[in-house]
């Protein structure tokens, strides 16, 4: 059962990372945040869901660091490759209840939970799927293909390539050392920028790759 001392106290900690982030409160549903980071907790007990376990550190690296790639965003259907425990495209959801999510992993466990979470927190544009991307495909196109800690850019793209259409942009979450990764990738068959951004409470810069391949550019 969920936590009233718990949700109560990331919540206070999701409104303050909020506000040092130059973000209202008011604007997110801070509520179901702090409900996904005592499920997430709760999980974590038992299964190794996620190696992050300071509340802190929760907020910061969980929320806020989903949260800072949501202007980057493209249309209304998008895509979480390797989604693991629901990051970033359960808290993107919840932050954009006008798109529809589809959450993508290919361990049971991670989408067992990501199904729960969509349960307890009555989440409606979310479909979580078990599959490796490599097998996945759909009949709608994306507009968006987001990923974290998925791997080497040039794995990402060639993981995603059958997904990316004319209206379709790979964005890839980094850290700060990405200029290697960058070098390996073949510029001209590839539009690519890179975002550079600051989450409070996290020391490193992080990167957003935004990624159009040559044979889809609108």
């Amino acid at each position: 059962m969920s936590s009233p001392d718990s949700i109560s106290e990331f919540t206070t900690l999701i409104t303050t990372g909020l506000e040092n982030s130059g973000l209202k409160p008011a604007d997110y549903p801070v509520t179901a945040f702090a409900a996904y980071l005592d499920l997430l907790e709760r999980w974590n007990r038992a299964y190794n869901l996620t190696g992050i376990r300071e509340r802190k550190k929760m907020v910061t690296h969980h929320i806020l660091d989903s949260l800072s790639v949501l202007p980057f965003l493209h249309g209304d259907r998008c895509l979480d490759v390797g989604t693991g425990a629901g990051l970033p495209g359960l808290i993107l959801a919840l932050a954009t209840p006008g798109k529809q999510w589809t959450l993508l992993d290919s361990n049971r466990k991670k989408i067992r939970f990501v199904r729960q979470a969509i349960l307890e927190l009555n989440i409606c544009n979310i479909e979580a799927v078990c599959s490796r991307v490599e097998d996945y495909n759909t009949d709608k196109p994306f507009a968006t293909v987001i990923t974290r800690a998925f791997g080497r850019l040039n794995v990402a793209i060639d993981c995603t390539r059958h997904l990316l259409t004319s209206t379709t942009a790979l964005m890839v979450m980094k850290g700060e050392d990405i200029l290697p990764e960058l070098e390996d990738l073949d510029k001209s068959t590839m539009q690519v920028k890179v975002h550079n951004i600051d989450v409070p409470g996290i020391s490193k810069r992080r990167s957003l790759i935004e990624i159009r391949t040559v044979s889809t550019l609108s």
